[in-house]
């Protein structure tokens, strides 16, 4: 009876032993890094097309993946050439990341593009510049001051250098002239 007992206890305490035991990892299989290969700071990147300046991105920090991706997490400036050293438009924002493979780029933060020959503003929260169509677009609220105006609205969709745009669903408009 008592061997009985004996082989009844060890049987249940080596049931419970094996159904608790966890799946044990590798120690030497590699985990593979996610974060950024490269950390550059005070960055400017010029962008051309046939020896032509079109773009000039400034920013404190820039991280780039393995994937081509770069990410801007302390905000950026850019400028937009339409000629040789003439300025159009410019972006500011607190955040900036860039997708190389759709060659996208999100700003976010107190988004700021400024058109220069129109004297024209746009404020947001977040603005998606997609360079293959050179266009800008958003879903949030946006708010666009002219001369004569202030226009309001949620989405906006424009071309790169800002000299047309349209408000998805405007909310308001405010006269300045008087």
């Amino acid at each position: 009876m008592q061997k009985a007992w004996i082989v009844g206890l060890l049987a249940c305490m080596s049931f419970v032993g094996f159904s608790c035991q966890k799946e044990l990892k590798d120690p030497d299989e590699e985990q593979k890094y996610k974060g950024p290969t490269l950390e550059n700071h005070d960055v400017i990147t010029l962008y051309s097309d046939s020896a032509r300046l079109l773009i000039k991105l400034q920013a404190p920090v820039q991280q780039e993946f393995e994937s081509g991706d770069g990410v801007f997490p302390e905000g950026l400036y850019v400028e937009f050439f339409e000629k040789p050293g003439q300025v159009t438009s410019t972006l500011r924002a607190n955040y900036g990341k860039q997708n190389r493979s759709e060659n996208l780029f999100l700003a976010r933060g107190n988004v700021v593009v400024k058109n220069l020959v129109k004297q024209e503003t746009l404020e947001t929260e977040e603005l998606f510049w997609d360079r293959s169509k050179a266009e800008i677009y958003t879903d949030k609220f946006v708010k666009i001051t002219t001369a004569e105006e202030v226009l309001m609205g949620k989405g906006l969709r424009a071309n790169q250098d800002f000299s047309w745009y349209k408000i998805t669903n405007p909310t308001g408009t405010f006269d300045l002239k008087e």
